[in-house]
């Protein structure tokens, strides 16, 4: 079992995360103002080893995951929903 199973993400490594995670092929991006995804199916079969050895680095990211999904918004890397009072 990796060993940092039980660590979480400090707010001052999402930037490297987000760096780390782009270069392993994957494009994280936010969705919205509340998730974010990281790449498509292909992506991370493609770097699901490099993955995996992003997580046990870093840790859990869920407890920042609004805090990921800002620093995303900040750098331009984000797809915003359409509100649902503007859908048809």
């Amino acid at each position: 079992m990796p060993e940092n199973i039980h660590r979480h993400m400090e707010p001052s490594e999402i930037p490297t995360f987000v760096d780390e995670v782009i270069e392993s092929g994957c494009d994280i991006t936010a969705v919205g103002h509340d998730s974010y995804v990281i790449g498509d199916a292909d992506e991370q079969d493609s770097a699901i080893e490099t993955l995996d050895r992003i997580q046990e680095k870093y840790g859990n990211p869920d407890p920042l995951k609004l805090e990921i999904v800002n620093y995303l918004w900040s750098v331009g890397r984000f797809l915003e929903l359409a509100s649902e009072n503007s859908r048809h």
